[in-house]
């Protein structure tokens, strides 16, 4: 079993699409094994995003992660990276495929709707970042 980190971000959480994503990632196989909703603070959205920090839309991201709540969870599936990848869809909206959360609730490349880890290693950072071993039910 592979862990990924997902986060419902600050655009999708103020519309209301909470219920909708989490019950899309139920259907789709991927178990929920963590969960919970905080506002980052300006200097947990840089940490977080720091493999970003010479990009040039570092500032607005951090900007943006901080600006509302966020649901952030675990999720665990037998290829759970690839598979939360593809239910998430491109990064840009309107590049999605239809039927994809980003396709249905993004508005624009920053406001996606959701995060997903990329790789292994980085799923590991970005899980033991928000959740200790604790916080993990198996």
């Amino acid at each position: 079993m592979e862990r990924t980190l997902a986060i419902v971000k600050p655009d999708a959480v103020r519309r209301g699409f909470i219920g909708d994503i989490i019950k899309r990632i139920e259907a789709s196989g991927l178990k929920l094994r963590a969960l919970k909703l905080m506002r980052l603070t300006r200097a947990q959205a840089e940490a977080f995003y720091e493999v970003h920090k010479e990009r040039p839309f570092y500032g607005s991201l951090c900007d943006y992660m901080s600006s509302g709540p966020v649901v952030i969870a675990v999720l665990e599936a037998d290829n759970a990276i690839l598979r939360w990848r593809e239910l998430m869809g491109a990064t840009d909206p309107k590049k999605a495929n239809p039927g994809t959360l980003r396709k249905d609730f993004g508005i624009d490349v920053e406001q996606n709707a959701v995060h997903g880890s990329d790789a292994p290693e980085t799923a590991a950072r970005e899980v033991a970042f928000f959740f200790s071993t604790l916080d993990i039910v198996s």
